[in-house]
C-alpha cells in the first residue's frame, strides 16, 4: 500500500529500484547528498522524520535526501536476486552515480553495515557515513544458524513476513502493540511511522489479504552477511583506515524497548572502534533512534557536523 510514490527508479534488465526524493523542496543540482539505507525489514520511507529535520534545519532545496527501498523491500520488491550487502553496495553506487555525488551515508540497523561496507569498497565515492545503532559486529560460531539468529534478534518484525492482515488497518494493530513501535504511532513521529508501516503492505490479488513486501529470501541472504559476513564486520574499520569520516549513534534500549540495547558503553569498548569515531548515546530504542524526538535530534546533529566537512 505505498501511500507515497517512489521520486525515482533505476529500471534493472528484471525489476527495479525505487528512490524516495524526502527532500524539503526542490533541491539545487550542487545540493549535498544524504543517501540514507534502511534495516531489514523496513523500506526508504522510515527515514521521513530525520529527512524533515534536516530539511527544517538547512532550509526548503538545501539539502537531498533519497532513501531507497533497498532489492527484495517496497517498490523494490520487483528487483532479483542475488541478494546480500554486496548487492545493496552496487545499487548505492548506482544510485550515486545517477545523482553525480559523494554521498553522506546514513544507515539505521542493517543499513549501518551496508553504509559501512560501501565506505570500505569505496572511501572515494562514499567519504562519510552515519552508522545508527548498527554496523558494528560481535564474533559468531562458524555453524550459526541464521534463521534462528536473526528470529532471536528482530522476533516480530520476522514473524510478520508470512503473516496475513484483512486490511491495512489489521497491520496498523499489529504494530500498535509492538512494545518499541507501538508508541512512537501515538507520538511525535506518528505520521512517519504510519506511511513507513502502510508503504511495507502489498495486497494478494488472489484472495484479498494483505502482507508484506519483504522477500523472505532477502532477508534471509542479507540476514547472513549482517551476522557472519567477515568483511562486512570489519566495513568500519576498514573505511576509517582509508580516510571516511564516520559517525555512530546508539540506542540506549533494544528492539523491544528492553533496558538492554543492541550496544553499550562496554560492548563499544570490547568492540574497539576505530580511532576518530565520534560516538553518540541516545535514550530511545532501536525503532524510535530515528523516529523519536531525540534519536532524530541526535541522528541529524551526526548528520549535519559530516556535511559541514
Amino acid at each position: 500500500m505505498s501511500t507515497t510514490p517512489s521520486a525515482f527508479v533505476i529500471e534493472l534488465p528484471e525489476g527495479s529500484l525505487a528512490i524516495h526524493d524526502l527532500s524539503l523542496g526542490t533541491p539545487a543540482s550542487d545540493a549535498p547528498v544524504v543517501l540514507a539505507v534502511h534495516g531489514i525489514t523496513a523500506n526508504g520511507l522510515s527515514w521521513g522524520r530525520v529527512a524533515d529535520e534536516i530539511g527544517r534545519r538547512h532550509g526548503p532545496g538545501a539539502v537531498r535526501f533519497l532513501a531507497p527501498d533497498l532489492r527484495g523491500r517496497g517498490d523494490s520488491r520487483s528487483a532479483p536476486g542475488p541478494y546480500g550487502l554486496g548487492v545493496h553496495v552496487d545499487d548505492l553506487t548506482s544510485i550515486a552515480t545517477v545523482f553525480g555525488s559523494a554521498p553522506v551515508l546514513l544507515g539505521h540497523s542493517m543499513g549501518a553495515f551496508i553504509t559501512a561496507l560501501a565506505a570500505a569498497r569505496h572511501p572515494d565515492r562514499f567519504p562519510a557515513t552515519v552508522l545508527v545503532d548498527g554496523g558494528l559486529a560481535f564474533p559468531v560460531p562458524e555453524d550459526l544458524d541464521v534463521d534462528a539468529a536473526l528470529r532471536s534478534v528482530i522476533g516480530p518484525a520476522m514473524d510478520r513476513l508470512s503473516m496475513r492482515f484483512a486490511d491495512p488497518a489489521a497491520y496498523l494493530a499489529f504494530w500498535s502493540a509492538h512494545p518499541a513501535l507501538g508508541p512512537v504511532l501515538t507520538g511525535p513521529g506518528g505520521d512517519a511511522a504510519r506511511a513507513y508501516i502502510e508503504h511495507d503492505l502489498v495486497q494478494d490479488p488472489s484472495d484479498g489479504q494483505w502482507h508484506s513486501t519483504c522477500v523472505l529470501e532477502a532477508i534471509r541472504a542479507d540476514g547472513a552477511d549482517v551476522m557472519a559476513d567477515r568483511e562486512t564486520h570489519s566495513g568500519l574499520r576498514t573505511a576509517v583506515s582509508l580516510g571516511v569520516r564516520a559517525e555512530l549513534v546508539w540506542a540506549r534500549r533494544g528492539l523491544l524497548d528492553e533496558p538492554q540495547g543492541l550496544y553499550d558503553e562496554g560492548r563499544l569498548a570490547a568492540l574497539e572502534l576505530p580511532n576518530g569515531v565520534r560516538t553518540t548515546e541516545v535514550d530511545a530504542n532501536h525503532y524510535d533512534v530515528i523516529l523519536g524526538d531525540r534519536g532524530v535530534a541526535a541522528v541529524a546533529d551526526a548528520l549535519d557536523r559530516l556535511l559541514a566537512g
